[in-house]
């Protein structure tokens, strides 16, 4: 096993021990009619007219892909953590909405080109080794004229924690950027028209926001 397979070993491990108990927080689940009712006019503002063919990658217990799904658009989640996938589909199932959920490794997606419209991401660039690797993977999944939606932030912690005192200093983005910073590594990345918009709003994450959190966006140039 390579040193880079190994980082993504201990990088599955930790998401697997969180799965259990990854909603229960106010910032990472969705929390009550209010939450719910704000995350969709803010995906529905980014992502525009539904259905588009949607691949939300490091999709964690679907929280994203399922407001993606109730505003109609036709949603795919790929996870490394099959535990966090177990989650995911029972609260799909829970929900009744129709989303694939599929392992997978956000930088080698076993996805065709050109397959889907648009691929989202919450707060996954910080957790890989080889984040211009994904970049590149997701934009030919979305190929030409189609675009990239991350949910990302700056969390600028003290101390790694967990699986993460270990491989913390293997992962370029550990700890997230700022949004001026990870527009040009967007922009490096090749995508273009790249726009953001901060996600300050209380009611998003359920308490006063702790870290910088926004949205940022880009488009695969034809």
């Amino acid at each position: 096993m390579t040193e880079r397979e190994d980082v993504k070993k201990l990088v599955e491990r930790h998401w697997n021990g969180r799965a259990e108990t990854f909603d229960d927080e106010a910032h990472h689940g969705i929390h009550g009619e209010d939450q719910h009712e704000r995350w969709l006019s803010v995906l529905d503002r980014w992502t525009g007219e539904a259905p588009q063919r949607v691949l939300d990658v490091g999709c964690g217990t679907g929280v994203i892909s399922l407001l993606l799904a109730g505003l109609g658009h036709d949603v795919t989640g790929v996870d490394v953590a099959p535990a966090m996938l177990e989650q995911a589909r029972d609260k799909a199932h829970r929900a009744g909405l129709s989303v694939e959920f599929q392992r997978g490794d956000a930088e080698v997606l076993a996805v065709r080109d050109d397959a889907v419209d648009l691929v989202t991401a919450r707060h996954l660039l910080w957790t890989l080794p080889d984040p211009e690797t994904a970049l590149r993977e997701w934009q030919r999944v979305a190929g030409p004229g189609g675009r990239i939606l991350l949910i990302e932030g700056f969390w600028d912690h003290p101390e790694p924690w967990d699986e993460y005192e270990e491989v913390h200093g293997d992962l370029p983005l550990y700890d997230g950027r700022p949004p001026g910073e990870l527009r040009e590594v967007l922009e490096k990345a090749g995508l273009r028209d790249v726009e953001h918009e901060p996600l300050d709003d209380p009611v998003l994450w359920g308490r006063e926001p702790r870290h910088e959190y926004y949205a940022i966006a880009g488009t695969v140039p034809r």
